[in-house]
């Protein structure tokens, strides 16, 4: 694939291997876009697992040997790490890298980290709309990116010709790219992402509290409604927990316009209106076929799942 539009950086560090650092690894070196991918993870039993893996180059045990000499710097670690890493890495970074992330909130990290940045490095942050609810080194995989949006949210003033490499790098991932505030990243985020996690993660909740009721029937007959929420709410507790720290506001603000939508169809079902229902659930699907008419779900049931064909 490479071509006179295709970045390459001669090296590459990955600050955290989990789940988006493997994947931008496994597809950057797919792709050929960098000469070397060094990268550091939390433990010395992660550390050993990526080194196993062969993915990387380079798996070194502290940040600022990661960064050392690198053209682009990604930090693929929850938001709340952000600041105090960027802190660390600082005097150590290269005149003229690139430095980036793929946290699901911008404003937050854009505050935490632009201070420590110097002046001679490129600060792009970035966020992947991508994911599984897998974490850890071995659950990243080269194609991750393919059709998803990423979403660029470079700050004021920051050099144009950055921003134009660095969407070259994730398009050359397969990804397509937004450019956008930090703040209205954080806005549409909020309702698209995170407040769908909040819900999951309450039904999953309530559910097995409930369960202690009745038994083991709320897993056994997990339709596809709530197999769905279990999915979302088995991600990464740690990353969901900084999410919605970081991305307060902008949670708030929908959650308070989602309770009043919700109370309003309590009061449908109380008073048995048939026809508030049906509209609002009419309305509702033509969303549904959106996001499947743009490519970013499938219609066949059971999206990406492998099936058993029945016996004719």
């Amino acid at each position: 694939m490479s071509n006179s539009s295709t970045p390459h950086f001669d090296r590459i560090a990955l600050i955290g291997f989990g789940l988006i650092g493997g994947s931008i690894a496994r597809a950057a070196r797919a792709q050929g876009l960098a000469t070397e991918i060094v990268t550091t993870a939390r433990s010395a039993k992660s550390r050993a697992r990526v080194a196993e893996l062969g993915i990387v180059d380079r798996v070194v045990e502290t940040n600022i040997e990661a960064v050392s000499n690198a053209d682009l710097v990604i930090l693929c670690i929850p938001v709340g790490a952000c600041g105090p890493v960027a802190a660390e890495i600082a005097p150590h970074l290269k005149q003229g890298a690139i430095v980036s992330d793929v946290g699901s909130v911008k404003a937050s990290v854009v505050k935490d980290m632009a201070p420590h940045l110097p002046a001679n490095v490129h600060f792009v942050p970035a966020h992947p709309v991508a994911g599984t609810e897998n974490s850890g080194p071995d659950s990243g995989f080269a194609e991750l990116f393919i059709n998803r949006w990423c979403i660029l949210t470079p700050p004021e003033g920051t050099e144009p010709s950055a921003t134009t490499k660095l969407r070259a790098f994730w398009a050359a991932l397969g990804a397509k790219v937004e450019i956008m505030t930090p703040e209205h990243h954080d806005l549409v985020l909020a309702i698209t992402s995170h407040l769908p996690h909040l819900i999951a993660y309450t039904i999953v909740g309530t559910a097995d509290e409930l369960a202690q009721v009745t038994s083991s029937e709320v897993i056994k007959f997990s339709a596809g409604g709530f197999r769905d929420f279990t999915r979302i709410a088995a991600s990464d507790p740690t990353m969901w927990r900084d999410v919605f720290l970081a991305n307060k506001d902008a949670v708030l603000e929908m959650l308070g316009t989602f309770n009043e939508d919700l109370s309003k169809l309590t009061r449908a079902i109380r008073r048995g209106d048939g026809e508030a229902l049906f509209d609002h659930f009419t309305r509702t699907r033509a969303i549904r076929r959106g996001i499947v008419e743009t490519g970013q779900d499938s219609a066949a049931a059971d999206f990406g799942r492998p099936h058993a064909q029945l016996k004719k």
